[in-house]
């Protein structure tokens, strides 16, 4: 039995659509993020699940009632696959800080494997890898949302071995090895959290 009480009757259908609005709110901040170079603006985001995710933890029954039951959910899945973008981009910041340079479609730039070093004369072959992380990483957390959700965890494998199937010519580099493996992994847990607050709330 859970310790903590019970905030179903503290929460009520107007406070339950106010979580809701909030929901929209950080949604359209992470929405922001990218286009305004500025991937700080998910961190209300990451504040307003963790504290969902704390809540549920310490076993409070957070069940939405009235039309916020239906509205929570699409918010929340709305949030797993948006603000995961930034949420990934704020993450590899701080892992690869002295990483590759992001190049014109997504990915980043990286020494062609095998060519020439630079010289006084020349410069060094270079090439761009990962590109198309932005709607790959969209793609693959409404995945790791629908596989929760539908309790289809085989469905999570089989997208990071396709993904690690089609990344595996860009794998040579170990700056793109790297990030393929931190941008994943935080892809995927955070869609995958998102969606536990929606199964467990």
């Amino acid at each position: 039995m859970p310790f903590a009480p019970s905030i179903v009757s503290v929460i009520t259908a107007p406070g339950w659509i106010g979580v809701a609005l909030l929901l929209v709110l950080v949604t359209a901040l992470a929405l922001l993020a990218p286009a305004t170079g500025r991937p700080r603006l998910v961190v209300p985001a990451i504040i307003v699940v963790g504290v969902g995710a704390l809540a549920l933890a310490l076993g409070f029954d957070a069940r939405p009632v009235g039309l916020a039951a239906s509205i929570l959910p699409l918010c929340l899945v709305a949030v797993a696959i948006i603000a995961g973008g930034p949420v990934v981009t704020l993450v590899l910041a701080a892992a690869t800080r002295d990483g590759a340079p992001s190049g014109e479609h997504g990915g980043i730039i990286v020494p062609v494997a095998g060519a020439a070093p630079a010289t006084a004369r020349t410069t060094q072959p270079t090439r761009e890898v990962l590109r198309g992380g932005t709607t790959i990483g969209y793609l693959e957390r409404a995945v790791v949302v629908a596989a929760v959700l539908l309790g289809r965890w085989e469905l999570v494998g089989a997208l990071i071995a396709i993904k690690g199937l089609g990344r595996f010519r860009d794998l040579d580099a170990g700056a793109a090895t790297e990030r393929f493996i931190i941008g994943t992994l935080v892809s995927t847990l955070w869609a995958g959290v998102c969606a536990a607050l929606i199964v467990l709330a």
